[in-house]
């Protein structure tokens, strides 16, 4: 009995002492929240509804958000053949971007041409100084020696681009035989011989093919006698090819 007693004053003291809550007019939580860095939940039939607090203030609508999603990192731009990254352009960065580039296409035409990557490289960097498009160059290197740097046909035409070596001494009027015998000597001049063809020829690629593998007075004469100086060796070279022969 005594501790009914105990347990209703207790009841009725807790009862009297909670306030009744005050009316808040619609709109004044939203304002009030927004103040003090509340989100207020929507109103309706929602029993969550009401003042919620949260961990970080309300950002205003002209504020910029401090975050950026994954997908704004990177901005490709247009005609771009990598990502350029929005926080800024680093000179390393975008050499070793250019780097990671240039051994995966002369990985690609190793493989292609199942040529040794370093050979692969050789042809690869001729082709890009002398303004040939490295497949071109890759064509031309297959057609004319078959990747052998040490070529040497009985007419006398050496190395990987079958060179004579009175047309090599005219862009180096220096260089000897066994020179022509080099990879890097012989693709320098091969492909600067070619690059000067396909512009003396106003970048008509057969021609220019044609002079390179009959000469200048062959294809000439043939022309000047209403003769077709086509002999397949430009169909072995550009079948199926659809560049320009040169870089931009």
């Amino acid at each position: 009995m005594r501790l009914m007693v105990v347990t209703s004053a207790a009841v009725l003291v807790g009862v009297m002492m909670v306030k009744p809550r005050a009316e808040v007019p619609p709109g004044a939580g939203t304002a009030a929240a927004a103040a003090r860095g509340t989100t207020v939940a929507a109103t309706g039939n929602s029993p969550l509804a009401g003042p919620r607090t949260t961990l970080f203030p309300t950002l205003s609508a002209n504020a910029a958000s401090p975050w950026k999603r994954p997908g704004d990192l990177l901005k490709r731009d247009e005609g771009a053949k990598g990502p350029s990254f929005a926080f800024g352009t680093d000179p390393r960065l975008t050499e070793r971007h250019e780097s990671l580039n240039r051994w995966h296409r002369i990985y690609g035409y190793s493989a292609k041409y199942r040529i040794k990557p370093d050979l692969a490289r050789r042809i690869y960097d001729a082709a890009i100084t002398a303004g040939i498009e490295p497949e071109l160059g890759f064509r031309l290197v297959r057609v004319e020696s078959v990747f052998d740097t040490k070529a040497e046909s009985p007419a006398g035409a050496l190395g990987l681009t079958q060179l004579m070596p009175s047309t090599a001494r005219f862009f180096e009027p220096h260089v000897t035989r066994e020179q022509l015998l080099t990879a890097d000597v012989n693709l320098r001049i091969g492909f600067k011989y070619l690059r000067a063809l396909i512009r003396e020829n106003k970048g008509d690629l057969k021609l220019a093919l044609l002079v390179y593998n009959r000469g200048p007075v062959a294809v000439g004469r043939a022309l000047a006698m209403g003769q077709d100086p086509a002999n397949g060796y430009e169909s072995l070279v550009i079948k199926g090819y659809r560049g320009r022969g040169i870089l931009q």
